[in-house]
Protein backbone atom coordinates (compact mmCIF):
# COMPACT_ATOMS: atom_id res chain seq x y z
CA UNK A 1 0.00 0.00 0.00
CA UNK A 2 1.43 3.39 -0.99
CA UNK A 3 2.00 6.10 1.62
CA UNK A 4 -0.94 8.28 0.58
CA UNK A 5 -3.40 5.37 0.71
CA UNK A 6 -1.99 4.22 4.04
CA UNK A 7 -2.32 7.71 5.51
CA UNK A 8 -5.88 8.02 4.21
CA UNK A 9 -6.81 4.68 5.76
CA UNK A 10 -5.37 5.62 9.15
CA UNK A 11 -7.23 8.93 9.15
CA UNK A 12 -10.52 7.33 8.11
CA UNK A 13 -10.67 5.03 11.15
CA UNK A 14 -12.96 5.98 14.03
CA UNK A 15 -10.33 5.46 16.73
CA UNK A 16 -12.37 7.26 19.37
CA UNK A 17 -15.20 4.73 19.36
CA UNK A 18 -13.02 2.00 20.90
CA UNK A 19 -10.73 4.22 22.98
CA UNK A 20 -7.97 4.01 20.38
CA UNK A 21 -8.45 0.35 19.47
CA UNK A 22 -10.35 -1.28 16.61
CA UNK A 23 -10.98 -4.99 15.98
CA UNK A 24 -8.95 -6.49 13.14
CA UNK A 25 -10.31 -9.62 11.46
CA UNK A 26 -7.54 -11.53 9.69
CA UNK A 27 -8.44 -13.52 6.59
CA UNK A 28 -6.27 -15.91 4.57
CA UNK A 29 -5.76 -14.13 1.26
CA UNK A 30 -5.47 -17.46 -0.52
CA UNK A 31 -8.59 -19.32 0.52
CA UNK A 32 -10.73 -16.76 2.36
CA UNK A 33 -10.66 -18.57 5.72
CA UNK A 34 -10.96 -16.34 8.80
CA UNK A 35 -7.74 -16.88 10.77
CA UNK A 36 -8.02 -14.78 13.91
CA UNK A 37 -9.36 -11.66 15.59
CA UNK A 38 -7.13 -9.15 17.36
CA UNK A 39 -6.95 -5.39 17.91
CA UNK A 40 -5.02 -2.57 16.30
CA UNK A 41 -4.20 0.94 17.40
CA UNK A 42 -2.57 3.63 15.27
CA UNK A 43 0.90 2.27 16.04
CA UNK A 44 0.00 -1.29 15.05
CA UNK A 45 -1.65 -0.15 11.83
CA UNK A 46 1.37 1.96 10.93
CA UNK A 47 3.76 -0.92 11.68
CA UNK A 48 1.67 -3.29 9.57
CA UNK A 49 1.50 -0.93 6.62
CA UNK A 50 5.18 -0.01 6.70
CA UNK A 51 6.67 -3.40 7.53
CA UNK A 52 4.47 -5.75 5.54
CA UNK A 53 3.97 -8.10 8.48
CA UNK A 54 0.74 -7.87 10.44
CA UNK A 55 1.08 -6.31 13.88
CA UNK A 56 -1.45 -5.73 16.63
CA UNK A 57 -1.82 -4.02 19.97
CA UNK A 58 -1.62 -6.67 22.69
CA UNK A 59 -4.15 -5.72 25.35
CA UNK A 60 -2.68 -8.19 27.84
CA UNK A 61 0.89 -6.93 27.36
CA UNK A 62 -0.03 -3.33 26.72
CA UNK A 63 2.34 -3.01 23.76
CA UNK A 64 2.86 -3.47 20.04
CA UNK A 65 2.90 -7.13 19.05
CA UNK A 66 3.91 -8.49 15.65
CA UNK A 67 2.27 -11.83 14.98
CA UNK A 68 5.04 -14.44 14.76
CA UNK A 69 7.68 -12.53 16.70
CA UNK A 70 8.22 -15.55 18.96
CA UNK A 71 6.86 -18.45 16.87
CA UNK A 72 8.13 -17.33 13.46
CA UNK A 73 4.61 -17.84 12.09
CA UNK A 74 4.28 -14.45 10.45
CA UNK A 75 1.28 -12.99 8.67
CA UNK A 76 2.45 -11.31 5.46
CA UNK A 77 0.14 -8.44 4.57
CA UNK A 78 -1.72 -8.49 1.25
CA UNK A 79 -4.37 -5.84 1.83
CA UNK A 80 -6.26 -4.08 4.59
CA UNK A 81 -9.59 -2.25 4.43
CA UNK A 82 -12.05 -0.68 6.85
CA UNK A 83 -15.71 -1.63 7.19
CA UNK A 84 -18.65 0.67 6.42
CA UNK A 85 -18.58 2.23 9.91
CA UNK A 86 -14.78 2.71 9.86
CA UNK A 87 -14.48 0.96 13.22
CA UNK A 88 -13.30 -2.52 12.16
CA UNK A 89 -10.49 -3.64 9.87
CA UNK A 90 -10.36 -6.60 7.50
CA UNK A 91 -6.79 -7.76 7.02
CA UNK A 92 -5.96 -10.10 4.16
CA UNK A 93 -2.68 -11.91 4.72
CA UNK A 94 -0.59 -14.91 3.74
CA UNK A 95 0.06 -17.03 6.83
CA UNK A 96 3.56 -18.45 7.22
CA UNK A 97 2.68 -21.42 9.35
CA UNK A 98 -0.26 -22.03 11.68
CA UNK A 99 -2.01 -18.92 12.98
CA UNK A 100 -3.44 -20.44 16.16
CA UNK A 101 -1.19 -21.03 19.19
CA UNK A 102 -2.59 -24.58 19.26
CA UNK A 103 -0.92 -25.29 15.93
CA UNK A 104 -4.08 -24.94 13.85
CA UNK A 105 -4.41 -23.01 10.62
CA UNK A 106 -7.13 -20.85 12.18
CA UNK A 107 -8.12 -19.82 15.69
CA UNK A 108 -11.63 -20.81 14.54
CA UNK A 109 -11.25 -24.58 13.97
CA UNK A 110 -14.35 -24.89 11.78
CA UNK A 111 -13.92 -21.66 9.83
CA UNK A 112 -14.81 -22.38 6.20
CA UNK A 113 -12.35 -21.83 3.41
CA UNK A 114 -12.16 -22.37 -0.34
CA UNK A 115 -10.88 -25.94 -0.77
CA UNK A 116 -9.97 -25.45 -4.42
CA UNK A 117 -7.76 -22.53 -3.35
CA UNK A 118 -6.18 -24.80 -0.72
CA UNK A 119 -5.56 -27.42 -3.40
CA UNK A 120 -4.00 -24.80 -5.66
CA UNK A 121 -1.69 -23.77 -2.81
CA UNK A 122 -0.72 -27.42 -2.27
CA UNK A 123 0.08 -27.80 -5.97
CA UNK A 124 2.22 -24.65 -5.73
CA UNK A 125 4.09 -26.19 -2.78
CA UNK A 126 4.68 -29.37 -4.76
CA UNK A 127 5.99 -27.31 -7.66
CA UNK A 128 8.54 -25.62 -5.39
CA UNK A 129 9.59 -28.59 -3.31
CA UNK A 130 9.17 -31.51 -5.76
CA UNK A 131 8.84 -34.20 -3.04
CA UNK A 132 9.75 -37.67 -4.39
CA UNK A 133 6.90 -40.11 -4.76
CA UNK A 134 4.30 -37.39 -5.26
CA UNK A 135 1.94 -37.79 -8.24
CA UNK A 136 1.94 -34.02 -8.65
CA UNK A 137 5.74 -34.00 -8.77
CA UNK A 138 5.67 -36.71 -11.43
CA UNK A 139 3.29 -34.67 -13.56
CA UNK A 140 5.30 -31.47 -13.17
CA UNK A 141 8.54 -33.27 -14.01
CA UNK A 142 6.90 -34.64 -17.17
CA UNK A 143 6.24 -31.08 -18.38
CA UNK A 144 3.31 -29.09 -19.79
CA UNK A 145 2.78 -31.28 -22.86
CA UNK A 146 2.18 -34.42 -20.81
CA UNK A 147 -0.03 -32.54 -18.33
CA UNK A 148 -2.01 -31.02 -21.21
CA UNK A 149 -2.56 -34.53 -22.54
CA UNK A 150 -3.96 -35.55 -19.15
CA UNK A 151 -6.25 -32.51 -19.10
CA UNK A 152 -7.54 -33.52 -22.54
CA UNK A 153 -8.17 -37.08 -21.39
CA UNK A 154 -9.96 -35.92 -18.25
CA UNK A 155 -12.01 -33.43 -20.26
CA UNK A 156 -13.26 -36.18 -22.57
CA UNK A 157 -14.04 -38.45 -19.62
CA UNK A 158 -15.94 -35.63 -17.91
CA UNK A 159 -17.99 -34.96 -21.04
CA UNK A 160 -18.82 -38.65 -21.43
CA UNK A 161 -19.79 -38.92 -17.76
CA UNK A 162 -22.16 -35.98 -18.18
CA UNK A 163 -23.95 -37.80 -20.99
CA UNK A 164 -24.03 -41.46 -19.96
CA UNK A 165 -23.14 -41.79 -16.25
CA UNK A 166 -24.63 -40.81 -12.90
CA UNK A 167 -23.93 -37.70 -10.82
CA UNK A 168 -21.26 -39.37 -8.69
CA UNK A 169 -19.29 -40.34 -11.79
CA UNK A 170 -19.64 -36.85 -13.24
CA UNK A 171 -18.39 -35.27 -10.02
CA UNK A 172 -15.48 -37.69 -9.84
CA UNK A 173 -14.37 -36.98 -13.39
CA UNK A 174 -14.87 -33.23 -12.85
CA UNK A 175 -12.63 -33.39 -9.77
CA UNK A 176 -9.93 -35.15 -11.82
CA UNK A 177 -10.22 -32.50 -14.52
CA UNK A 178 -9.96 -29.56 -12.10
CA UNK A 179 -6.94 -31.07 -10.35
CA UNK A 180 -5.03 -31.68 -13.59
CA UNK A 181 -5.96 -28.19 -14.84
CA UNK A 182 -4.48 -26.66 -11.68
CA UNK A 183 -1.27 -28.65 -12.24
CA UNK A 184 -1.15 -27.55 -15.89
CA UNK A 185 -1.51 -23.89 -14.90
CA UNK A 186 1.20 -24.27 -12.26
CA UNK A 187 3.55 -25.84 -14.81
CA UNK A 188 3.36 -22.52 -16.66
CA UNK A 189 3.87 -20.46 -13.51
CA UNK A 190 0.16 -19.66 -13.19
CA UNK A 191 -2.50 -20.51 -10.65
CA UNK A 192 -6.03 -20.00 -9.43
CA UNK A 193 -5.44 -16.31 -8.68
CA UNK A 194 -4.59 -15.55 -12.32
CA UNK A 195 -7.49 -17.67 -13.53
CA UNK A 196 -9.91 -15.82 -11.25
CA UNK A 197 -8.57 -12.47 -12.45
CA UNK A 198 -9.23 -13.48 -16.06
CA UNK A 199 -12.77 -14.59 -15.23
CA UNK A 200 -13.35 -11.36 -13.31
CA UNK A 201 -12.34 -9.28 -16.33
CA UNK A 202 -14.73 -11.19 -18.55
CA UNK A 203 -17.54 -10.77 -16.03
CA UNK A 204 -17.23 -7.00 -16.28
Amino acid sequence: MDKDKAAALAESIDWAKGDGLVPAVVQDAGNGRVLMLAYMDREALAATLSGGRVSFHSRSRGRLWTKGETSGHWLDLVDIVADCDADTLLVQAVPRGPTCHLGRASCFPDAPGDFIAELDALVADRARERPPGSYTTMLLDAGPKRIAQKVGEEGVETALAAVVEDDAALLGESADLVFHLLVLLRSRGLGLRELAATLRKRHR
